[in-house]
């Protein structure tokens, strides 16, 4: 009665519990274990556990240890991957039950950490935000009385050559509050109104083309996805900025055979930041570019920042912007010869 009762326990846990002999073969895991790991007990009963990973990070080790020095092991942020299966980051426990027992105990990672980065990007781009809204403010009220004091002098001027330097001046101040209004992002409320996502990236994909020709643009849409409340023109917007950022950081880099996928899915029970959502757009750029240096990764976002030579460093901020107008966020995972940017944005309707 008692023995039943602790198996029901443990099979309602959220915590993955696995039991092994001391061959370190699979004995008994838990469903919930069987969700993290992408496996059924009734398949890999009877199996050694690492045999069915492809990146261990260092468990044999560790569970031989347990079992030898008959002492529980706990290990953070260990990389574990199961053959054929994406990566996850765990915390587990490595308790010896007997000599020829071990309870593992795993528990997920990759959520609290995606959730703290999230809340971590967020609060930086808020910072940089209320730090640019009074940057501009600053800048931009002595702009207007050098316009100002331009357009008298040139009044006040008889010869033509003098009055080209004035037209100068001016275009000058123009272009500089041209930059600081870009810095600022959309000057409008983004609208909610219903919204083909597929659409956007179609719009998008046309217009690369247009511009840079020889890059091939893979297509990779979920077409259950259904459409979202939103600002189609600045959703454009945002996705053109990322997408036009890594084409151009191709050709810059001189990549062979550049290659763009666009590719859409839906996250259900999604966080962002502190609010979890039923459904969320995850809109993915992938790119075979050089990859983003390290060097500039934690302010990539940030307004002025760029990797390339030529670049505004707005792209990437104002389209930012744009997401937090959806309530949305852009990710970004790069290494050399791979970078990808996510777009996700809440489907729930929006009652503003």
């Amino acid at each position: 009665m008692a023995a039943a009762m602790h198996q029901r326990l443990m099979e309602h846990l959220t915590t993955a519990v696995l039991l092994l002999d001391g061959e370190l073969r699979v004995v008994w895991m838990n469903p919930a274990a069987e969700a993290l790991l992408s496996l059924s007990l009734s398949r890999v009963e009877g199996v050694a556990l690492c045999s069915l990973m492809e990146q261990a990070d260092g468990l044999a080790g560790v569970l031989s240890k347990a079992r030898d020095a008959f002492h529980p092991f706990t290990r953070r942020e260990a990389r574990l991957a199961m053959l054929g299966g994406e990566p996850l980051t765990v915390d587990y426990t490595v308790t010896p039950l007997s000599r020829d027992e071990l309870l593992l105990e795993v528990e997920p990672r990759d959520r609290l950490i995606r959730i703290s980065r999230e809340e971590a990007l967020l609060t930086r781009q808020e910072t940089v935000k209320v730090l640019t809204r009074g940057l501009a403010h600053e800048v931009k009220n002595p702009l207007g009385g050098i316009r100002g004091a331009a357009q008298l002098l040139e009044r006040d001027l008889e010869n033509p050559a003098h009055r080209e330097f004035t037209r100068i001046i001016i275009e000058e101040v123009d272009r500089l509050r041209d930059l600081v209004d870009s810095m600022l992002g959309p000057n409008r409320v983004a609208r909610h109104e219903p919204v083909n996502i597929h659409k956007v990236l179609e719009r998008v994909r046309s217009l690369l083309l247009a511009e840079h020709p020889t890059v091939n643009i893979e297509r990779d849409y979920d077409p259950s996805l259904p459409d979202l409340a939103g600002d189609e023109a600045q959703l454009i917007q945002a996705v053109l900025n990322v997408a036009r950022n890594a084409v151009e950081a191709m050709h810059e880099a001189g990549t062979p055979a550049p290659h763009l996928v666009l590719r859409t899915r839906a996250r259900r029970q999604f966080t962002l930041g502190a609010e979890r959502h039923r459904l969320v757009a995850e809109v993915a750029l992938l790119d075979n570019g050089p990859g983003i240096p390290e060097a500039l990764k934690e302010t990539l976002f940030y307004p002025m920042v760029s990797g390339r030579a030529d670049g505004s460093g707005l792209g990437l901020s104002i389209a930012q912007g744009i997401l937090h107008q959806h309530q949305g966020l852009i990710e970004c995972d790069s290494v050399p010869g791979h970078t990808e940017f996510r777009l996700l944005i809440p489907l729930e309707t929006r009652h503003d």
